[in-house]
């Protein structure tokens, strides 16, 4: 479990983090955020997920609590002093503190940075993807900026929740034209007849994922076609196969889609094959 927490300057307790009441992340998510996969003791695609925190910091114009230099530390030191050696970092970074307004804060006001890591067991996620997951299809309610890693989680949570109480493991996103957009904690891909990888084109409909990106690079290592193009839950149905990505589900199969069955029913061959190829394409930095 998680020992220490870094908040504002400070490694406390797990028992005694805490920030303000008037915090804005707390009142308005007024916040973003990013987690960061700890395999080894080393984190993976650090890079890639600290220039997301500064562009969702940048869209929402948050100064920055400090330089990636600095949180690289911060992220060590949190490491260590929890154990960590397969896991997860948590950062969240908000507008900051002060008394409850619509209005923005004035400029000069101090962001609020928590950072905090939870061990997890290795290989759960593969031991996962051996049977692949279903999924469940959920009208797409969010905000029009879903390309920001905004702590306004609470649709993705709900559609988590509608999805579990039907037996699925995720929910996808559709949109009014009946495509998928995305995963409540995913991306979405699919496979087509012919091999082709498809997945949602980069828009303010879903997250620039940082496992999406790796994965790009992965296919195009292995010789695979990518399509970046919206598709609908027919296709997800002709499909060979299915698949999400994720921080911390790397590729999982999908092998369900409403108590369907996408292609055979069972993990595909080219999200076995682009699992295996993840970790030799992602970039790993000390913890």
């Amino acid at each position: 479990m998680t020992r220490i927490v870094y908040v504002n300057g400070a490694y406390k307790r797990y028992t005694e983090a805490a920030v303000h009441a008037e915090d804005r992340g707390f009142q308005f998510a007024d916040s973003i955020y990013e987690v960061i996969d700890v395999l080894d003791g080393r984190l993976v695609d650090a890079t890639r997920h600290l220039a997301r925190l500064d562009r969702s910091l940048n869209e929402l114009s948050i100064p920055p609590p400090m330089s990636n230099a600095a949180l690289l530390r911060v992220i060590a030191q949190v490491i260590r002093r929890n154990r960590i050696r397969d896991g997860i970092v948590y950062i969240q970074v908000t507008r900051g503190a002060g008394p409850r307004d619509f209005a923005l804060p004035p400029l000069g006001t101090l962001p609020t940075l928590v950072v905090l890591a939870r061990a997890q067991r290795k290989g759960w996620a593969a031991e996962l993807a051996e049977t692949g997951i279903a999924v469940k299809t959920i009208p797409d309610n969010r905000w029009g900026r879903c390309d920001i890693k905004t702590v306004m989680l609470l649709p993705a949570v709900l559609a988590k929740d509608e999805a579990r109480r039907t037996g699925a493991k995720e929910a996808w996103f559709i949109d009014a034209q009946g495509h998928v957009t995305e995963g409540a904690s995913s991306n979405a891909w699919i496979v087509t007849a012919d091999g082709t990888l498809v997945t949602h084109p980069l828009d303010r409909q879903i997250l620039p994922g940082v496992t999406r990106a790796t994965v790009m690079d992965a296919a195009k290592a292995e010789g695979l076609n990518v399509e970046e193009r919206s598709f609908s839950v027919r296709e997800v149905l002709s499909a060979r196969e299915a698949f999400v990505t994720s921080a911390t589900n790397i590729v999982m199969p999908v092998v369900k889609i409403d108590g369907a069955p996408v292609g055979d029913g069972r993990p595909g061959p080219l999200a076995r094959r682009l699992r295996l190829r993840f970790h030799h394409i992602a970039e790993f930095s000390a913890g």
